[in-house]
């Protein structure tokens, strides 16, 4: 039986429009979630019923403001949960702290098994670091052995200008048996490889290595378009002789060079000093008492050293200041 409106009187009418009214606003201000309202249509025919999604606006008061939004959802009458779903890896990655090579390798247990400690000296044609090249290169691994040292001279393709420091002249370095750099840097890594433990590091010690040593080399290592190997760290033996320095009573107190500092410790030299194989023999030998004397161990060693972008850094740096 179908009924007209006009059947129904205007009070019932206005009965249930509020009825309707308090019904669907009193379920909106029950939970301040947003929700969407399900209204059934009947198809054309008026002979089946289907399901239509429609957007609510919901508004929610909160001390006295209001605040409004539209929202969807895939099951309709069901309240949409504002949910922030975060990866359990992302979240272990962003709380572990930053750690450098050194921290990472300093906690190894078995470093003794993976570290080869390289003693090395080099004499220069002059003083700039971006003018001056290579003449002389000598290295000693600590560990002995045969095949364990290594020195060369180098021709550096320019003029020598501090020969009165290390004796080292023109005529000795321009001759065909004397390698150019771009022609050593190949055997060195050889060398250096070949006194390396399997898949560990090499850490490169020089005496004032950071402001020289390693300037020079990673200057070299970039113009000949060589790469230092990403197992290498360096080592500056000059802050650690200071520290011993300072423990040293105020009337013999000397200056951290390395002939002082072999005199301190009652080294004989083997060679003539400035020259790049007497000075690593005898940088050896003072690396070892310094590293007593200040009981350091292995891991100390790790710390304290630099990877080839802590040195290219600071080498960028300098440029700037």
């Amino acid at each position: 039986m179908c009924i007209s409106i006009s059947q129904v009187s205007r009070f019932r009418v206005h009965l249930i429009g509020s009825s309707c009214y308090e019904r669907v606003h009193g379920c909106l201000k029950i939970n301040s979630s947003p929700r969407l309202l399900d209204v059934r249509a009947s198809s054309v025919d008026g002979t089946k019923n289907r399901w239509i999604r429609r957007n609510a606006s919901t508004s929610t008061t909160t001390q006295g403001s209001k605040r409004s939004s539209n929202a969807k959802s895939s099951v309709l009458g069901g309240a949409v949960p504002i949910t922030r779903i975060i990866d359990a890896e992302s979240v272990t990655k962003i709380q572990q702290p930053f750690e450098t090579l050194q921290q990472r390798l300093a906690k190894n247990k078995d470093l003794s098994n993976l570290l080869t400690v390289i003693v090395t000296d080099l004499e220069t044609s002059g003083l700039s670091r971006v003018k001056s090249r290579i003449i002389e290169i000598a290295a000693q691994d600590l560990a002995g052995g045969v095949n364990s040292t290594f020195q060369t001279l180098v021709n550096p393709g320019v003029p020598i200008f501090n020969a009165n420091i290390h004796g080292i002249r023109n005529d000795m370095v321009c001759r065909p048996e004397v390698p150019r750099m771009e022609e050593l840097i190949p055997i060195f890594l050889r060398y250096v490889e070949s006194r390396q433990k399997p898949g560990g590091y090499a850490i490169i010690v020089a005496h004032n290595g950071k402001t020289f040593d390693f300037q020079f080399l990673i200057n070299e290592f970039s113009r000949c378009s060589f790469e230092i190997p990403d197992n290498w760290l360096f080592f500056d033996s000059l802050p650690l002789a200071r520290d011993c320095m300072k423990s040293v009573e105020a009337e013999v107190k000397l200056k951290a060079t390395l002939s002082a500092l072999g005199d301190y410790f009652n080294l004989s030299r083997d060679g003539e000093a400035h020259r790049a194989l007497s000075d690593v023999l005898l940088l050896s030998q003072v690396f070892q008492r310094l590293t007593i004397n200040q009981k350091l161990s292995l891991s100390d060693l790790v710390l304290r050293s630099y990877t080839v972008s802590d040195l290219t850094s600071a080498i960028a740096k300098n440029k700037k200041d």
